[in-house]
């Protein structure tokens, strides 16, 4: 297998580390500079059209993209920890929730950064008032979740799961962009202070 990863703050192949981390796997990995553009090299692109990371490769020349899809596969290698779920009730939560936080966190959080943050705002097509509408959003967003973490020391399950990975990398995106958690959402931040103290959360 060769993983296609970019370092942070690209939360979306930080899910893969997060995850083959908490599985014990050592992916061997190359490294593309999204700044330098490498993701939208013809050579890259000829293994994943859409350009970007992550992507995993195969040894039968196979290519998935899409970190949630990744991480699958890395389920179907190695099944403990269950990340995904114990059963069909957890694997349903845990389904739901990180649907949850793909549309209800990192839209809003994802138009700032396109919109506004100074690495993409200077690119064509940008609408700053936009970007600048959708700050609300976030905060209503991790209120949502914080009222979700309420007396809960994970997000889906009783241990921690994609979820919690899924929530982790958006929440700390969210940071890099400039939209920390809010000092008064409590359950959010104590969450957040458990689930960056796992040694997978370096990955």
């Amino acid at each position: 297998m060769l993983f296609f990863n970019s370092p942070n703050p690209a939360p979306n192949p930080r899910r893969v580390r997060i995850f083959a981390a908490e599985k014990g796997i050592a992916l061997p990995t190359r490294d593309l500079s999204i700044p330098a553009g490498e993701h939208k090299s013809e050579e890259f692109r000829a293994l994943n059209p859409r350009g970007q990371t992550p992507a995993l490769q195969l040894d039968d020349g196979t290519v998935i993209a899409e970190s949630v899809a990744i991480c699958r596969y890395l389920e179907g290698l190695q099944p403990e920890p269950p990340l995904f779920g114990r059963d069909a009730r957890e694997q349903a939560l845990v389904e739901m929730w990180s649907r949850r936080v793909e549309m209800i966190l990192m839209p809003p959080i994802g138009a700032v950064w396109v919109h506004t943050h100074p690495f993409t705002a200077r690119l064509p097509g940008r609408n700053a008032e936009w970007g600048e509408a959708n700050r609300p959003r976030v905060d209503e967003a991790m209120r949502f979740f914080d009222e979700a973490l309420a007396g809960r020391e994970f997000l889906a399950a009783d241990h921690f799961t994609n979820a919690d990975i899924l929530l982790l990398t958006t929440v700390d995106f969210a940071g890099f962009v400039g939209m920390p958690i809010p000092e008064d959402l409590t359950s959010l931040r104590a969450w957040h202070a458990r689930v960056s103290a796992r040694p997978s959360a370096a990955a």
